[in-house]
C-alpha cells in the first residue's frame, strides 16, 4: 500500500510532464509567436503579422498564409493551438497541427476560431503568395510571380521586393519587378515613375497610364498621355507582325495543299478535283494513329507523316490508274471524273467512319506559344506547320533536282514527245508524279489535322484555293506555288479585319484573274513546249 502510495504521485507527473511536451515545443517553435501574431481582432495587426511571416524565411510561410487565404487556419480555444481544416463537414472536422503538419484527429467545429480576414487582408495574401514564390529556384515560376504582382503591390510589399530586386539575377525578374514598383509609385503621384513604364506592352501597366492621364496633375496626365501613344504605335507594330505571322502560317497551309496539285497539273495536265480528299485521307490518317497509340499524340503524329504519305499516294496510284490514265489529254474529263471521284471518296469516309468531325489531339510540345514579347505571341501549332511546309518544299526540291524521278519527270514536264523518244517510260513517270503529288497532299492533311477538326469535308475548304496558288504561281513551277502560297495567305489575313473571310476571298480571286489577264502564265511561267501549247 505504501509503494502505490509514492507510486501515484510519480505517475501523475509523468503524465503532467508528457502533457506538456507539446505546449513545450509549440512554445519553443518561433512559428507559434508568428501564428498567435495573427490571432488579433485588428485587422491592422493581422496586415503586420502577415508582413512579419513573409519576411521570417519560415519555409511553412506559404503554407501558413495559403490556408489563411482559404479560411482553413484556425484556433482552437481552450488550448490556444493552432491547426488547419482539412475538411469542413459535419460537427467534428478532421485537422492537422498547423506547426508540424502531423494529424491531430478530429475537434468540434464549436471549440475552434477561425481567423478572419478582409478584401485587403485577402489581396495582401494574395501578393504576398506571389512574393513568395519569388524565392524559387525555377526561373519560368520567378517571372509568372512577377507578373502577377503587376498593379497590385501595396506599401508593404515595397522594401521586401527591393530587397528581392537587389539579389535577383534574371533580368526579366527584375525588369518585371522593377515596373511593379514603379507602379505603385505612379498611383502615389510620382510623375518620374512613368519614365520607367514607357514602352512596356503588359496591359496592366496601360491600365496604369491610362489612369494616370486622367490625373488631375496636368504633368502626370501629359506624360502618361504621350507613353501611352508610344505604346500605341509599338502594338501596331506588334500587331503587324503578329497579322505577318498568321499569313505566312496560312500560306504555308496553301503551299502544302498546293504543291501536290502543281507537280500532277504540271506534268500530265490533268485537273484532279479529288486533291482535296487525298488531303483529307492524310488527316484521317493521324486521327487513326492516335487511335492505335492512345496517350501518345507525340509519336502518333510522327508516324503519321509517313504512313499519311503512303495512304494517300497508294489512293493516288489507284486514281490514276483507274481513272485518269484512260482520259490522258482531256483535262475537261479528267475534272468530271475526278470531282465524281472526291464524292465517293467523300460517302466512303461518312460510311466507313463516321460523317462527324473527328479532333486529333497535339502533342504537349506543340501546344502553348512562344512568346516573343507581351504584345506578340507565336502559336507553337503553326509555327511548327510553317517549318513543316518548308521541309516538305525543300524535299521536293531536292527530289526534282537531285534524282532520277526528277530529272525525267522535268523532262516530260517540257516535252512528252521528245522525252519518250529519248527512252523515258512516260507512264511510269505519270504514275510516280502522281503518287509523289497525293503523298504531298497526304502530307498537307497531317499538318491540318493541328489546325483543325478532321472531317469528310475538310479538303473542299482548300481544293479552289489550291488551284488559284496553282495558277497564280506558275503552272508546274515549285518556287511559284511557294511564292504563290505565301503572298495569298498574307493577303488573305490583312484583309480579312476588315472585309469579311467571304469579301476578303472575293477581293482575291478578282485580284487573281485581273492578274492572270496580264500575265496568262503566272508569277514564274513554265518553259518548253508543253508549256507553250
Amino acid at each position: 500500500m505504501r509503494m502505490i502510495r509514492s507510486f501515484v504521485p510519480g505517475l501523475l507527473l509523468l503524465f503532467l510532464l508528457v502533457g506538456f511536451v507539446p505546449v513545450a515545443q509549440a512554445q519553443d517553435d518561433p512559428g507559434q509567436a508568428l501564428l498567435e501574431s495573427l490571432a488579433t481582432e485588428s485587422y491592422a495587426e493581422k496586415s503586420e503579422a502577415i508582413e512579419a511571416i513573409i519576411t521570417s524565411g519560415d519555409e511553412r510561410s506559404r503554407r501558413w498564409l495559403e490556408e489563411l487565404l482559404d479560411g482553413k487556419l484556425q484556433r482552437h480555444k481552450d488550448s490556444g493551438r493552432f491547426v488547419i481544416v482539412v475538411e469542413n463537414r459535419g460537427r467534428s472536422w478532421p485537422v492537422i497541427d498547423a506547426l508540424s503538419f502531423d494529424d491531430a484527429g478530429e475537434m468540434s467545429r464549436r471549440d475552434l476560431d477561425r481567423i478572419g480576414i478582409n478584401n485587403a487582408l485577402r489581396g495582401q495574401l494574395q501578393s504576398a503568395l506571389a512574393v513568395l514564390d519569388l524565392y524559387t529556384d525555377d526561373v519560368d515560376d520567378r517571372r509568372e510571380a512577377a507578373r502577377e504582382l503587376l498593379g497590385s503591390m501595396d506599401a508593404t510589399l515595397v522594401e521586401p521586393l527591393r530587397e528581392v530586386i537587389a539579389d535577383e539575377g534574371d533580368a526579366e525578374v527584375r525588369r518585371l519587378l522593377e515596373q511593379g514598383l514603379a507602379i505603385h509609385r505612379l498611383s502615389e503621384g510620382d510623375i518620374d515613375a512613368i519614365a520607367e513604364l514607357e514602352g512596356s506592352l503588359n496591359s496592366r501597366v496601360r491600365a496604369a497610364l491610362n489612369s494616370a492621364a486622367r490625373s488631375d496633375d496636368p504633368l502626370i496626365a501629359d506624360a502618361a498621355s504621350a507613353a501611352l501613344d508610344d505604346i500605341e504605335q509599338k502594338r501596331r507594330l506588334n500587331s503587324g507582325l503578329e497579322t505577318l505571322y498568321f499569313g505566312l502560317s496560312l500560306g504555308s497551309v496553301l503551299v502544302l495543299a498546293a504543291i501536290g496539285l502543281a507537280i500532277t497539273f504540271g506534268v500530265m495536265g490533268v485537273i484532279n478535283m479529288a486533291h482535296g480528299e487525298l488531303i483529307m485521307l492524310g488527316a484521317y490518317t493521324t486521327w487513326a494513329m492516335q487511335q492505335l497509340l492512345p496517350g501518345q499524340p507525340g509519336l502518333a503524329l510522327v508516324l503519321s507523316i509517313p504512313a499519311g504519305f503512303l495512304v494517300a499516294a497508294l489512293a493516288g496510284i489507284a486514281i490514276e490508274r483507274g481513272v485518269i490514265q484512260f482520259l490522258k489529254g482531256r483535262p475537261l474529263e479528267t475534272l468530271l471524273a475526278t470531282f465524281g471521284v472526291s464524292l465517293i471518296l467523300q460517302q466512303l469516309v461518312r460510311t466507313v467512319i463516321s460523317p462527324q468531325n473527328r479532333t486529333v489531339v497535339s502533342p504537349d510540345w506543340m501546344s502553348g506559344s512562344l512568346m516573343i514579347n507581351e504584345g506578340l505571341s507565336l502559336t507553337l501549332n503553326r509555327l511548327f506547320v510553317l517549318g513543316f511546309a518548308l521541309v516538305v518544299f525543300a524535299g521536293l526540291m531536292l527530289v526534282m533536282r537531285r534524282t532520277r524521278l526528277g530529272l525525267e519527270v522535268r523532262a516530260v514536264t517540257q516535252n512528252r514527245a521528245m522525252a519518250r523518244a529519248m527512252g523515258i517510260r512516260a507512264t511510269r513517270v505519270d504514275i510516280m508524279t502522281f503518287a509523289l503529288g497525293s503523298g504531298v497532299a497526304g502530307l498537307a492533311g497531317v499538318a491540318l489535322s493541328q489546325l483543325t477538326n478532321v472531317g469528310p469535308n475538310l479538303g473542299q475548304n482548300y481544293i479552289i484555293d489550291s488551284f488559284m496558288v496553282v495558277v497564280f504561281g506558275g503552272v508546274g513551277n515549285l518556287w511559284g506555288t511557294l511564292v504563290a502560297g505565301l503572298s495569298l495567305g498574307v493577303i488573305n489575313q490583312v484583309l480579312e479585319p476588315w472585309a469579311g473571310a467571304v469579301l476578303a476571298k472575293i477581293i482575291v480571286l478578282v485580284f487573281i484573274i485581273l492578274f492572270i489577264q496580264k500575265r496568262p502564265r503566272g508569277l514564274f511561267p513554265q518553259k518548253g513546249r508543253a508549256a507553250e501549247g
